[in-house]
């Protein structure tokens, strides 16, 4: 399992976070790249398990700390997933999010969109890492503005993450169109 990238703010338990769309390690597949960058912007699916028995509700993240920003670049956030909800269908991502619980608030990415955001890394800036959390919350509702950044989030995750699942996938420029 991968190393928990947020273990800096605070050690918490591990649950476990597996995809039928990627490996943990492995490169992403091309639909989980971006439009721009010969993709489909389709969110993996995602389930878990594992998580402690208190658990109110989850968010699920995914963030690309090897971004040339300074600051990381997040693709997708999402809070407020019901703790009985323990599994997002490929494409949950999707604008308007459908198909996620109607609970689900889904914030701005760094592209100022309310939904998944697929990898899209520029030529040059070598291997990026696709980190998909997952984090089992101690509050039912997060009540953040709707137009609040991913950031804000992981502020709010930091005072109320009971535990957390990561799933990191690989991906480089031009890999939506490799194989």
């Amino acid at each position: 399992m991968t190393q928990d990238p947020l273990a800096r703010f605070g050690e918490v338990p591990q649950f476990t976070l597996t995809s039928t769309d990627m490996t943990d390690g492995h490169p992403l597949l091309a639909p989980q790249y971006g439009a721009g960058a010969g993709g489909a912007d389709v969110s993996p699916e995602l389930s878990w398990s594992g998580f402690p028995a208190e658990t109110k509700s989850f968010a699920v993240t995914m963030y690309d700390p090897d971004a040339p920003t300074g600051s990381g670049f997040w693709h997708w956030a999402v809070c407020n997933l019901p703790a009985s909800v323990t599994s997002l269908e490929a494409g949950a991502g999707a604008p308007g999010g459908a198909s996620l619980p109607a609970e689900a608030l889904v914030l701005p990415n760094e592209t100022r969109q309310s939904a998944f955001a697929g990898a899209g890394p520029p030529p040059g800036t070598g291997t990026h890492r696709y980190q998909f959390v997952v984090h089992a919350v101690d509050m039912e509702l997060l009540d953040l503005d709707p137009r609040s950044t991913p950031g804000v989030l992981g502020f709010n995750l930091h005072f109320h993450t009971l535990a957390r699942a990561v799933l990191e996938a690989t991906g480089v420029a031009g890999g939506a169109t490799v194989g």
